[in-house]
């Protein structure tokens, strides 16, 4: 791991060493286990459970659970409960485990190599591959962007009483690149800390808006060990799983975690990073479940089986909780409003975050970090004043945009999932902690199903939305070559690419 910070030339904005996540007087400093001394010898057994290492750790998962309480997750939640009553719960939380699994591989593989997946990718792909590879998650990252942008500026408005126009609650979230930045310099303990409260009043907020509408217990318990699904809750199901895996999360998890100073040349501290950050994560999971219930309920009991139920979306949904329970001390609009910033807020500064490792991963750009987020920041911004000043919020046109913006990142999970598991496989990236056969059987499954989901997702919008010969054959060509590279990514490191290749360089 790259630890040696090489000083920048004071007119230059590059820096002449290699890119990493973060310099070495950036990093948090942890005493792993007892065997702190030069000593190279490990230890005969594993260090005991210690409050305060898990203390240390703890911060990256959180950061990465961000995704998983994003504007278009809550959306998500509010429709399934709204149209499905609480007959997703389960679904919910298969797709939060599912979730769990991804993002523990990314950590191990960040901890165990001490490189991002970006990083690795880089060095891992054919420069074509490579370059399709970031496209894909640039791509994914400003439809993500675009909605959390949306969501926020969304709540600047509901908590305006609609003074500030929705072109204008996304001009000043776009500050939040420089609140981000600002915050960097104060250290990575502090960024988390800040994250941390977002989180918590994501947390507040609808959890009086669970005590304010008073769901049934009952229900909310038999909606999560019963599995239950219809042909009319098939699209929100959809939508259940596809929300959760981000594909720029999972990217973001494995350079996160490189913000604690660990030797990666003794086992044992590798060993104990991965299961802290194992525990960490999985902490921070079950703190989106619950949150993401919370939304989904609190929908399920109050407008399951309603007229309003089909047209409910992220503005409109403060004022039907407005008009059905009013507020007993506070206004139950303004509620969701604050709930629904501080889950916009979080994931616009994270999808910056993220941004800064993609670009800075897979190009290797060795540029300041100012620049670097102000770029990233440009990529969805612009767009999104431009979806704010075209786009009717309460009209259908909103729902197309949303529904492609689904689309645009759900198509994009192969090519973070498919590396990952493919990374964290082999020998030679991962040596001693490479996952064995039971574990990557399990991780193929659940990315075949990842896969086939967002494939029906898919395939559902273009039958619903492409029309004409022309666009249809265009699509049908650029399905064909998404289908390829996904082969690709898959067969790359078999015996029966290796052969094919050698078959094709013989015949050529």
């Amino acid at each position: 791991m790259a630890t040696e910070k090489l000083l920048p030339s004071p007119s230059s904005d590059f820096v002449d060493d290699e890119e990493t996540a973060y310099d070495s007087d950036e990093k948090v400093a942890i005493a792993i286990s007892s065997d702190d001394d030069e000593s190279s010898s490990e230890p005969s057994s594993p260090p005991p459970f210690s409050w305060r290492k898990l203390w240390l750790f703890t911060g990256p998962g959180f950061l990465m659970c961000i995704a998983f309480l994003d504007p278009g997750n809550l959306e998500g939640d509010l429709q399934a409960g709204a149209i499905a009553g609480y007959s997703l719960l389960w679904l919910l939380l298969w797709a939060t485990i599912m979730g769990l699994l991804v993002q523990v591989l990314s950590a191990r593989l960040g901890v165990a190599t001490g490189r991002h997946l970006a990083e690795l990718c880089r060095e891992e792909y054919p420069g074509w591959a490579r370059v399709a590879l970031w496209v894909m998650a640039e791509l994914a990252l400003i439809g993500a962007d675009i909605q959390e942008v949306i969501g926020s500026a969304i709540a600047i408005k509901i908590l305006s009483g609609g003074t500030i126009p929705l072109w204008g609650g996304v001009v000043i979230t776009a500050l939040d690149c420089f609140i981000f930045l600002f915050l960097e310099n104060y250290g990575v303990r502090k960024l988390e800390a800040v994250f941390g409260v977002l989180i918590a009043t994501m947390a507040i907020s609808f959890a009086i808006m669970f005590g304010e509408t008073r769901p049934s217990g009952k229900e909310l318990l038999i909606g999560a060990v019963v599995p239950k699904l219809s042909s009319k809750t098939i699209k929100q199901a959809v939508g259940v799983v596809g929300c959760i895996i981000m594909p720029h999360n999972v990217f973001l998890h494995s350079a996160l975690v490189q913000s604690r100073r660990i030797d990666t040349n003794k086992k044992s501290r590798v060993r104990e990073a991965i299961n802290y950050y194992s525990i960490e994560s999985t902490l921070a999971l079950v703190i989106s479940f619950i949150i993401n219930v919370c939304v989904t309920t609190v929908f399920a009991k109050g407008f399951y089986g309603s007229k309003e139920a089909s047209t409910i979306g992220l503005e409109n949904a403060g004022q039907f909780l407005q008009e059905k329970y009013g507020g007993r001390l506070f206004p139950i609009l303004y509620i969701w409003g604050i709930g629904l910033l501080a889950s916009g807020q979080s994931s616009t500064i994270t999808g910056t975050y993220a941004g800064q490792f993609i670009m800075g991963g897979f190009l290797n750009l060795r540029l300041k970090k100012w620049m670097r987020a102000l770029i990233t920041r440009s990529f969805a911004i612009v767009p999104t004043i431009i979806v704010a000043l075209c786009f009717d919020t309460d009209g259908p046109t909103m729902d197309i945009l949303n529904e492609s913006l689904n689309v645009l990142q759900s198509v994009q999970i192969p090519f973070a999932l498919i590396p990952l598991i493919t990374l964290v496989s082999k020998e030679q990236v991962m040596g001693a902690f490479r996952i064995g056969s039971v574990t990557k059987l399990i991780s193929w499954v659940v990315v075949v199903f990842l896969i086939i989901i967002n494939g029906y997702l898919l395939l559902d919008f273009v039958s619903a939305e492409v029309r004409g010969p022309l666009l249809g054959s265009a699509v049908a060509i650029a399905l064909l070559v998404y289908v390829v590279f996904v082969i690709y990514l898959i067969l790359r490191d078999t015996a029966l690419y290796n052969r094919l290749a050698s078959a094709v360089h013989k015949s050529s």
